[in-house]
């Protein structure tokens, strides 16, 4: 009988455990924050996009809703990226979905007295962009903070899914409770970015010292600075701009629904939500199969597929088909999303996340609203579905041509790497 040796009875050694993404005291609260904030401006989106066609019957009317949201944004993005980096993220997020609270409680009194106006609109909303210039840098930045390094990627994940789930419940219910009344939908709206701001105060955090010297313009523009310095980060995000404002084709929704597809205000739902639908089912597959090689490729090749879908939707007339070529431009979008938001997180460091995230809303955020007024503009020009195929076969040639641009991009492997 062989002796037992030392070694052979010693313990052997532990594994040491994943955190447990659930069990993570603060990302639940972020999660509701971020979540309800988000079914709330997709109710509001259908029921102010569908309220000024009918208004106006103007496709420059729903391009200017776009733009009266776009201008604060641009005008602010340096200001809000100083004051997420300098301030409490968490309050500055409440404080925000508050005034888009109070926004939508104006929306909903001017609508059941039937004192709404084009004009009224383009100031409420304007006034939303305000509050959102400074909500989405504040949520961006607070994410990799409330969670480790090493789940960071599945709490994206799972914020992606949560976001994408109520897209689609958004859109919808904004649509149906529409046949109630545009102010039944802005009061509760109020109602649910009031509950965002309860659910964004909730969140406990040691925060870190935030810097209380001068500022100064090498700080004010540190964050662009940063994205400049990093080429893949720079071309990420650049293309997603230029995708979105050229081959959006959210502002013509309602102009679709009413005239083209015939249907109504539940026809615009449909078309607002299908996008969700593909962008949930790919965001799960991607969440359980992670990018872990060719992701610049993969970007470059769903933005040639988001190109090609809105020209499918541009030339459909019929209701189904449209909404498959949404569901697609959705999932295709998302991947692009994915490579874009994990690149940003997770490649800046936490004293310049707020800078850069307002750039990054800045390029991407706001492309949504510039690209609505590209398209309304253009589409009065030279009709609606012109419009929608021109730009889907924009967003396929800048593919192409930021693959040459961009060669660190084109080559990139694996996102997972994190700034020391």
């Amino acid at each position: 009988m062989q002796q037992s040796t030392g070694a052979a009875s010693a313990p052997a050694a532990a594994v040491p455990e994943e955190p447990r993404l659930l069990s993570q005291p603060n990302l639940l609260a972020f999660l509701g924050s971020r979540s309800l904030s988000a079914l709330a401006y997709q109710m509001q989106t259908v029921a102010v996009g569908w309220q000024i066609y009918e208004l106006t019957r103007s496709a420059m009317a729903l391009g200017l809703v776009g733009l009266a949201q776009f201008l604060p944004m641009v005008l602010l993005v340096f200001v809000s990226g100083q004051v997420v980096d300098r301030f409490d993220r968490r309050r500055i997020a409440a404080i925000c979905q508050g005034l888009s609270a109070l926004c939508a409680v104006a929306f909903a009194y001017a609508s059941f007295t039937n004192a709404i106006t084009p004009a009224m609109i383009y100031v409420l909303i304007a006034l939303f962009g305000v509050a959102k210039a400074f909500e989405g840098p504040s949520l961006q930045a607070l994410l990799p903070g409330l969670v480790p390094p090493a789940i960071f990627s599945r709490a994206a994940a799972l914020s992606a899914s949560c976001f994408q789930t109520v897209t689609i419940i958004g859109p919808s219910a904004g649509g149906l409770l529409y046949g109630l009344g545009a102010g039944v939908v802005y009061s509760i709206v109020a109602a649910i970015f009031a509950l965002a701001a309860l659910s964004a105060s909730l969140i406990r955090m040691r925060q870190p010292a935030r810097p209380r010297d001068k500022v100064t313009l090498e700080a004010v523009f540190g964050g662009l600075r940063f994205i400049r310095s990093r080429p893949e980060i720079m071309g990420a995000i650049s293309l997603d701009m230029f995708a979105v404002l050229l081959g959006g084709a959210v502002a013509m929704m309602p102009l679709y629904a009413h005239d083209i597809l015939h249907a109504g205000p539940w026809g615009l739902g449909i078309l607002r939500g299908a996008p969700a639908v593909g962008a949930l089912a790919v965001s799960i597959l991607l969440a359980r199969k992670p990018i872990k090689r060719h992701a610049g490729l993969l970007m470059f090749g769903a933005v040639a597929v988001f190109g090609l879908a809105n020209i499918a939707f541009g030339f459909s007339t019929w209701l189904p088909l449209s909404a498959l070529a949404l569901a697609v431009a959705g999932g295709a979008d998302v991947v692009s999303v994915v490579v874009r938001s994990t690149l940003v997180q997770l490649r800046t460091p936490d004293d310049m996340r707020g800078r850069v995230a307002a750039v990054n809303m800045l390029f991407i955020g706001t492309s949504n609203q510039l690209g609505e007024f590209r398209s309304g503009t253009l589409a009065a020009g030279i009709g609606p579905v012109a419009s929608v195929v021109l730009g889907g076969v924009g967003t396929v040639v800048v593919a192409g041509v930021w693959m040459k641009l961009f060669p660190k991009l084109r080559n990139l492997q694996r996102l997972d790497e994190e700034v020391a």
